[in-house]
């Protein structure tokens, strides 16, 4: 459908260059005439340097320059965000907070919106983005403007809208791993009714990781296949957008769009190290060899690899497959999403956002643990709406804004962990999923103008959260004789319903809270904004198999300063100071093949930083930009549980010790504080050059590099050493032509020249007696190719 839908489109493009417009439109998000940066961040169209708020803004002109191609990019255009990647599925952090997990009753930390639809689930967001206006990466919470509340900030993705006159725009590139990317769309006017546009998007490459052949083989009584050689992490994916604006009258204004979304590929294999095999664990029965001893009370030894250098042997690009082979995942969304606004008069206008999304995952192979076991899911579909009307206006000295949201949820998970023993498949465990969420809200924050330089900003929000939801867990070995369901052959889809499910868990999680901002913004001139504020961020509690946890609060302080300077303001300097004040920060792990991920709360977490970002226009033809962002971040308290390495002959195997000291009534657990969060390195450095040659009549050559720094970091609250990514860089290199008339462009590019694949997953699983091992997933390696693209 998405094919179809772009190959209409592109034809479409290519069939009416004679009536399309005479010039190129500006880039979306840019002002023409003046070269500002515009957002609507505050629901309001300003200039980006007017916004109290540390922003980053990428145009539609920058994001095709850049190669966006989804969620997986965000990075590359916003440096300061950080991805955890596992398995296709894309986890945000900013300023060292993220969410970790695609837990089916945890909500994410930062939040992401689609044109105002609220999304929440993690492997959601990796399908659906295409053909941009605008991206805005808003840091800290920002409860009191959008309809879903935040703790580390929000995303907000800015669809291409219909265009006025009649146009057609149409890009493809290729380049290694085979990667072809095609986008194309096309604006049909009808009059001063309003306008259509068609939109579509097809993309694929080859898998970036290889993986060599290998024969069968029996070990510790497991059978494993043949695998004849391949590759993961490769990709196949292609949508369709139609996208309807309507202007019925003078005051209102309406926009629909329905899409389409497809992604099928197979998800990078885990690389491994097999803390079983010989070298690679303790020897001597006891904790040596980079392991240290845990919880000694316990009468087996108990080690965690905190100090191991396994990593150091791991090829990023090439490395043994999982005993079971590779594993295919196919996910599909559709949505759709609609905004009405009406000017009541000149200075207020209300508004309603609305949109519904269904997410669908193929039955498959979704997770292969190195060595023993398959992570197998039957059923993943997800259905969401969020619904929100919002009032705002201008009422003398005072800018307002008040509003409503609801949010609801429903997701259905159905998943085995699966292994072998002799002739059958047995799945080892079964978990049913069945979580139904919804959040009510109420918003509003004011601005009053305490004098023309000076203006006083304050906001409040009330969230109610309510989730239930239905666990259901079997194994073969449970209570009974062992059940025939999970006994076949091979994995086929049963009746699950006649399981004799080990336990069935009742569960729900409810909450309110109220949270606020203040602040004060001041402008001693047009050029110059200094702001202070104070806000509070909040993401609800949930469960998971164990038990529930609660929900998360921050505390932010910061202070900026946003600065244009030159002979016309075309210079600019951005400084930004915050501090984070995190009481019950929701991490999670996962533990136990029999459990599925656990969350816990740390106690306390301080997380503080400095941003300074810099654009200057050495001439008509020369810019540079640079940026410096420095975090501190650091858990104060943080009570979870170990993952541990039971040393054979010592006693019976454990995998987890959440109780110090069993002997001893009460809960004793390791306490992790001192420990950095994930995904937050302490300094990440940007620069930039952009210079144009000007070739008269021939058009002109643009050349820009740009490259980030990035300080070591660690991929989880363990900060174990195999799970440490060490300091590294990644520089873009891009050459582009365009003719005078800058209908059409051609790009030379390369991405990650220093081919360096970073962490972007890493963590110590024991999940069974064999399968003590170390995970890691990696991102992209080198690429490099050629775009063209035109506008008419």
């Amino acid at each position: 459908m998405g094919f179809m839908l772009l190959t209409g489109a592109c034809s479409l493009a290519m069939a009416v260059p004679a009536l399309a417009q005479s010039a190129p439109q500006a880039a979306s998000g840019d002002d023409a005439d003046t070269g500002e940066i515009v957002v609507t961040a505050q629901n309001r169209t300003q200039n980006v340097q007017d916004v109290p708020i540390a922003i980053d803004v990428v145009n539609a002109e920058a994001l095709k320059k850049t190669g966006f191609g989804g969620l997986n990019d965000i990075d590359k255009i916003a440096p300061v965000v950080q991805l955890n990647q596992d398995q296709g599925t894309v986890k945000i952090s900013v300023r060292g907070v993220g969410t970790a997990t695609n837990d089916e009753s945890q909500d994410t930390s930062v939040v992401v919106n689609i044109d105002g639809e609220y999304m929440n689930r993690p492997d959601a967001m990796s399908v659906a983005l295409f053909d941009m206006e605008r991206v805005e990466v808003l840091r800290g919470p920002q409860g009191t403007l959008y309809g879903r509340n935040s703790t580390g900030g929000a995303i907000n993705f800015i669809t291409r809208k219909p265009g006025n006159t009649l146009g057609a725009n149409v890009s493809g590139s290729y380049g290694n791993y085979n990667a072809v990317r095609l986008d194309g769309g096309v604006d049909l006017p009808f009059g001063d009714l309003g306008a259509v546009r068609v939109s579509g998007f097809y993309d694929s490459h080859d898998g970036f990781v290889t993986h060599p052949a290998r024969a069968a083989f029996n070990g510790g009584g497991f059978n494993y296949p043949a695998f004849a050689g391949g590759r993961s992490d490769d990709n196949k994916a292609y949508g369709g957008r139609l996208a309807l604006k309507l202007t019925p009258g003078e005051r209102l204004t309406a926009n629909f769009s329905g899409e389409f979304a497809r992604r099928e590929f197979t998800p990078q294999a885990f690389a491994a190290a097999n803390l079983n095999a010989a070298g690679n664990g303790p020897t001597g029965g006891a904790c040596n060899n980079g392991f240290t001893r845990v919880a000694p009370a316990y009468p087996q030894v108990l080690c965690i690899p905190n100090n191991t250098n396994l990593l150091a042997g791991i090829d990023r690009a090439s490395y043994l497959p999982p005993n079971f082979g590779l594993g295919r995942i196919g996910q599909e969304t559709w949505a759709i999403r609609g905004k009405l606004a009406y000017e009541l008069n000149d200075d207020a206008t209300l508004t309603y956002t609305g949109g519904y999304r269904n997410f669908t995952g193929d039955p498959g192979v979704f997770l292969t643990l190195p060595y023993t076991y398959r992570s197998f899911s039957w059923n993943r579909e997800t259905n969401t709406q969020s619904h929100e009307l919002r009032l705002n206006g201008v009422l003398g000295n005072l800018t307002y804004q008040v509003g409503g949201f609801y949010f609801q949820e429903s997701v259905n998970n159905e998943s085995a962990f699966v292994t072998t023993f002799g002739p059958n498949v047995v799945q080892l465990s079964y978990f049913g999923r069945y979580v139904n969420s919804n959040s009510k809200s109420a918003f509003g924050q004011l601005e009053y103008a305490l004098t023309d330089q000076l203006t006083a900003v304050g906001g409040l929000r009330y969230t109610k959260n309510e989730r239930r939801g239905i666990y259901r867990n079997a194994t073969p070995f449970g209570a009974g004789p062992p059940d025939p369901q999970l006994f076949n052959g091979t994995i086929e889809r049963k009746n699950f319903s006649a399981l004799r499910f080990a336990t069935t868990l009742n569960l729900a999680s409810e909450e309110d809270k109220v949270t606020w901002l203040a602040g004060l913004n001041y402008k001693p001139n047009a050029d110059t904004l200094i702001y202070a504020k104070v806000s509070t961020g909040f993401k609800g509690g949930g469960f998971d198999s164990v038990g529930d946890y609660r929900p998360e609060s921050n505390t932010a302080y910061e202070a900026g300063l946003k600065k244009n300077f030159g002979a016309s303001g075309e210079h600019l300097f951005n400084l930004t100071g915050f501090y984070y004040d995190y009481k019950d920060l929701q991490v999670s792990v996962l533990l136990d093949t029999a459990l599925g991920g656990q969350t816990f709360n740390a106690g306390k977490a301080k997380i503080w930083g400095i941003e300074a970002a810099t654009d200057f226009k050495l001439d008509d033809n020369t810019n540079f930009h640079a940026s410096v962002n420095y975090l501190n971040a650091e858990y104060k308290e943080l009570k979870a549980q170990f993952n541990v390495y039971a040393v054979p002959g010592t006693g019976p195997d454990i995998n987890g010790v959440g109780d110090l000291d069993p002997t001893t009534p009460g809960v004793q657990q390791p306490n992790f504080a001192g420990n950095r969060p994930g995904f937050s390195p302490t300094w990440i450095i940007t620069a930039g050059l952009d210079h144009t040659v000007d070739l008269g009549a021939a058009g002109s050559l643009t050349g820009r590099v740009n490259t980030t720094f990035k300080s070591a970091y660690f991929t989880d609250f363990y900060n174990y050493r195999d799970g440490k990514q060490k300091a590294f860089s990644n520089t873009e290199l891009n050459l582009e032509y365009r003719p005078e008339s800058k209908k059409f462009s051609i790009q030379a590019f390369v991405k990650n020249l220093e081919n360096i694949r970073p962490l972007t997953y890493g963590s110590f699983i024991s999940a069974g007696p064999v399968d003590d091992v170390f995970n890691w997933q990696f991102g992209t390696p080198r690429t490099y190719g050629v775009r063209l693209s035109a506008d008419f």
